[in-house]
């Protein structure tokens, strides 16, 4: 009879292990309502998270997740990671989901669980505005040195466009490095977020000698909010968001940062 019982009770605790791994990311709001933390992984990337002049964290995604953890009444905890690791960091759980900006792309949905969209954008071609007559369309790079972020929408879209198959690629760790190499004459084309080259460049800036290249558009996507798969916190998250977006807060956040295009609510 104790032998009996003894086998039940591994194979319960088996069964209990194998359900358990089966939902690796569904106990992740428990976890941090006991904390009391949401762990945001970021880079700084001008306008949804970067620090002012006096080194305050802004932004319209800083914003926007500040409201939506005091809604869930938690503190939020921003954490920078490198953006081609940021499965990993996820997975890990080294942080609770991933906000700053991104694209949901089809080759990311198996590794993660993505909010509701909340932000329109494209990616675009950013150059020295010496080069305003050289560089007028994607046939015009075909022999340029692209630069774009290791990991992002920008280096996929340049890797995917026929028309720059003998263009060389350089992938950088952040966007705005992709701007400091275009600035500094060691490339000739940036690829990047619209929403960040809206911000980022032309008169009035930090790259007033750089200039969107207009009417080129290499892919149009949008933004979400990443989750491990099938993590609680997706839904708490997306209610939280509509909550906002009705009571009129995520417009209010979004007129302090014309270039985004928020979609939420439309």
């Amino acid at each position: 009879m104790k032998k009996v019982f003894a086998m039940a009770l591994a194979l319960a605790m088996g069964l209990l292990l194998l359900t358990g791994c089966g939902k690796a990311g569904s106990s992740d709001w428990a976890d941090i309502e006991k904390a009391g933390v949401l762990k945001i992984g970021i880079t700084l990337y001008e306008p949804m998270n970067y620090k002012d002049e006096s080194g305050k964290l802004v932004g319209f995604d800083t914003e926007l997740a500040e409201a939506v953890c005091e809604k869930l009444g938690v503190k939020p905890e921003f954490v920078e990671i490198d953006w081609d690791q940021k499965v990993v960091e996820l997975k890990s759980k080294n942080i609770d989901c991933i906000w700053n900006g991104m694209t949901m792309t089809e080759e990311l949905k198996p590794n993660m669980d993505f909010s509701v969209a909340y932000s329109g954008n494209m990616q675009v071609c950013v150059i020295n505005v010496a080069n305003k007559d050289k560089y007028t369309s994607l046939q015009d790079m075909a022999d340029a040195k692209i630069v774009a972020e290791a990991g992002s929408a920008g280096a996929a879209a340049v890797e995917g466009a026929e028309e720059l198959k003998n263009a060389t690629l350089t992938t950088l760790t952040a966007q705005r490095d992709t701007l400091l190499e275009l600035k500094s004459g060691t490339a000739d084309v940036a690829v990047i977020d619209g929403v960040m080259a809206k911000a980022s460049v032309g008169e009035g800036t930090d790259f007033a000698d750089l200039m969107i290249v207009p009417n080129v558009e290499l892919t149009k996507e949008e933004y979400g909010i990443g989750f491990r798969k099938d993590s609680d916190l997706t839904q708490k998250v997306n209610d939280a968001l509509q909550q906002l977006t009705e009571e009129g807060v995520v417009e209010e956040i979004a007129a302090k940062y014309p270039s985004v295009l928020v979609t939420l609510g439309q």
